[in-house]
């Protein structure tokens, strides 16, 4: 039965099939008020995607589009573990990545100048738990964009692949997705790559470049159903006006500026303020020739109001083409560096003298230091999101860059997209070498606090945090490099770049800003010198062929590899001990039926020794138990005693026991916490004993020997011939 529409449009669907599961496009039957929304079905995960679009241009000097990914606990039958609050609030960390990722790939693919005020809302409203969630709200943002009459340039699509048994898949299973060594997320748009994104197990290069070709090839059915929705829709196109530059204004100011922005080269800082110098002569020039006024400051005042941003904005725009000429003509870069050429180096270890690991990394103009804290493994964090409940993240990366790291004022205040998502890369990129809980049972968080900015932030944060983590002495598999890359393609704007275009693209490593502004594409890898263990790759074009990618994948080993020299020159290898201000952590393991006895009823036993030794306990559910605590003694004694509350009794063995009762036939003696053995008058000495008071006393230590154990578990033991 089809679903009333009030505003009389009649529900239509399109389907086709994608891995083995139906795919399902619907339109009108939810949603009437948004400007449009798509309900995508695939097996039982069925996403909402709605946009509305707003009436008039936003006067401000940026597309104001805003991408959200909405989970919802009921979509997976959860209830949100938080013991507090039960309702979705604050998007998760994770939810605001997918949001990140679906931004990346669609936000290139509006027209430059477009200033309408386009909100995009993907909400999980089921959830098949056999995959993620997150290619699929990416299509229903796609195909809902398609049908909102805004300039789009669609559709996209994207696909999660993993590698299992050596060959490619989609949509893996969570059990798929622990055992593949790849996690890699390509967006594509007709054959094209327009966003790539990878965690990895030290994968090659060539790996990464094999799976995107897979991606661009099955992606396809996801792009052509979209276009058979709009074929059967018909969506309206929306009038607009794009808030371009004046080409007058453009013409002019590149006739100012023709032949004095190549003098501008060199130093970051000097660069900057020659072309700060350069802007001030020309709007002092162009204020007296073209402001309105009897005297010369009522023409300052005139220009300075009405037309000196327009000229400004024409001005960095001059500056971009500059940058791009000067980089494809010349093969020269802003700071006069050649396009395979890293900044300069240098970094330090162990600046700060209370932490537990430290490192200050400096590449050209942008610093980052990062500080890392060792704590038990109970200090990992809760992850409850609708995807996965009771889940821990025992590495956290924090990263941190306020406004004075640019040289500007700002709110301070909580981390905004950008930050979580420059923490999360540089998280990823270490995971895969870290050791085990078992080898190294430590939570770890690391911080990166950006103290200054040119580009490439999350690649610095990266070298810092492993740094900082070999300070700390935690024994990584291998130390990791990260490089950010750039790209210029020799081809006119709005041009179609083909696989036939590679000579034409100009690979730069080591971005920095001025390039980033003016460049076609910004592209981070991480790696050790095995393979990769992390990707991020955005285009501002409107795609590009995998052979283009390949040749700056190619090119960004080089660059890994020059900083990783550099970080090995500060710090070889972990340091072989702990700081003395860390935590010292004992790990035992236990048989699984013995976690009870250590906590004892209602954790009355992992308490007392908790408050007797002032270590602390822990204990997983593998049966993986860790003390920890900054005194020896205390973490010994705490050892001293799990062990014996987890120790077999031994027939032949000699303990240290305390008469726990008296009776007139002999004594209960506890030789192991909570298990006694029956001491018989004739064990205790050679010699006649007619009371057993006469030569023991409740609570007093003796030594005795486990002679027996009979088949309904009783001990005996005896005193004789055993040395007190």
């Amino acid at each position: 039965m089809d679903i009333i529409n009030p505003s009389g449009k009649q529900t239509l669907a399109v389907s086709t099939e994608l891995f083995g599961r139906k795919l399902t496009l619907e339109v009108n039957r939810v949603g009437f008020r948004s400007t449009a929304s798509v309900l995508v079905t695939y097996g039982d995960t069925i996403v909402l995607g709605s946009v509305v679009v707003g009436k008039k241009p936003v006067v401000q000097d940026f597309f104001p589009l805003t991408i959200d990914y909405e989970e919802k606990f009921y979509a997976a039958g959860k209830i949100s573990g938080s013991k507090f609050i039960k309702r979705e609030g604050k998007p998760a960390d994770e939810a605001v990545l997918v949001g990140r990722l679906i931004d990346r790939p669609i936000r290139p693919l509006f027209p430059k100048g477009y200033r309408q005020e386009v909100q995009v809302v993907t909400t999980v409203l089921s959830m098949d738990p056999g995959f993620r969630p997150d290619v699929i709200a990416m299509l229903a943002a796609s195909s809902t964009l398609m049908l909102s009459g805004t300039p789009f340039d669609g559709p996209i699509a994207g696909l999660r692949i993993g590698r299992i048994n050596g060959e490619f898949k989609a949509f893996l299973t969570p059990e798929e997705r622990g055992k593949s060594t790849l996690d890699l997320v390509v967006a594509c748009k007709d054959g094209k790559v327009m966003m790539v994104e990878a965690g990895a197990d030290e994968v090659p290069e060539a790996m990464i470049i094999e799976a995107m070709h897979w991606a661009v090839k099955n992606v396809q059915p996801m792009l052509d159903l979209q276009r058979e929705l709009v074929e059967k829709v018909q969506p309206e196109a929306q009038e607009y006006k794009l808030v371009l530059p004046d080409e007058e204004i453009q013409t002019r100011v590149d006739a100012w500026t023709n032949g004095k922005l190549g003098d501008v080269r060199g130093n970051v800082i000097d660069r900057q303020n020659k072309v700060t110098e350069l802007k001030d002569q020309m709007n002092a020039e162009l204020a007296l020739e073209l402001g309105e006024g009897e005297t010369e400051e009522e023409k300052i005042a005139d220009y300075t109001e009405r037309l000196q941003g327009e000229y400004e904005q024409a001005f960095d725009l001059a500056v971009h083409h500059e940058v791009r000429r000067g980089i494809i003509e010349e093969g020269v870069r802003p700071d006069g560096r050649r396009l395979t050429e890293v900044r300069p180096l240098s970094s330090q270890v162990g600046i700060l003298p209370r932490v537990h690991g430290s490192s200050l990394f400096t590449r050209g103009l942008t610093q980052a230091m990062n500080i890392v804290t060792l704590a038990p493994l109970s200090f990992a964090q809760i992850v409850d999101t609708m995807e996965v409940t009771d889940g821990k993240r025992r590495y956290m990366h924090h990263y941190n860059a306020p406004s004075y790291t640019v040289g500007e004022t700002g709110r301070m205040g909580s981390p905004g997209r950008r930050e979580i998502g420059h923490g999360y890369l540089a998280e990823r990129a270490l995971t895969p070498v870290l050791p085990s809980e078992e080898d190294f049972p430590y939570a770890i968080r690391s911080v990166t606090e950006i103290m200054s900015q040119n580009g490439s932030t999350s690649m610095a944060a990266t070298c810092s945090s492993c740094m900082a983590l070999m300070d700390a002495g935690v024994p990584l598999k291998r130390p990791v490099s990260g490089v950010a890359m750039g790209l210029m393609m020799d081809v006119p704007a709005g041009t179609e770049i083909t696989a036939d275009d590679v000579e034409k693209s100009y690979v730069l490593t080591d971005l920095m800003d001025a390039e980033d502004f003016a460049g076609d594409m910004d592209f981070k890898v991480t790696g050790t010198t095995e393979g990769v263990t992390a990707l991020q790759m955005d285009m501002k074009v409107h795609g590009l062929p995998v052979e283009i990618l390949e040749k700056a994948i190619a090119q960004s080993h080089e660059g890994r590899m020059f900083i990783l020299e550099h970080m090995l020159s500060v710090i070889p290898e972990p340091r072989a001990e702990l700081s003395p201000y860390a935590p010292r952590i004992e790990k035992i393991m236990v048989e699984v039926d013995k976690i009870g006895t250590i906590i004892g009823k209602g954790g009355e036993t992992i308490n007392k020794i908790t408050a007797e030794t002032g270590a602390q306990v822990d204990i997983d559910d593998s049966g993986l138990v860790t003390v920890s605590g900054t005194k020896a003694g205390a973490i010994d004694r705490a050892v001293e005693w799990i062990k014996g509350l987890i120790e077999e009794p031994e027939v032949g063995k000699v303990y240290d026991g305390t008469v726990a009762a008296l009776k007139d036939f002999g004594a209960f003696v506890t030789i192991l916490p909570g298990i006694d053995g029956m001491l018989h008058i004739s064990q205790i000495s050679d010699k006649r004993i007619d009371k057993i008071g006469d030569v023991l006393k409740e609570g007093q230590k003796v030594k005795v020997k486990l002679t027996a154990i009979d088949d309904r578990g009783r001990l005996s033991l005896t005193m004789r011939g055993i040395e007190q």
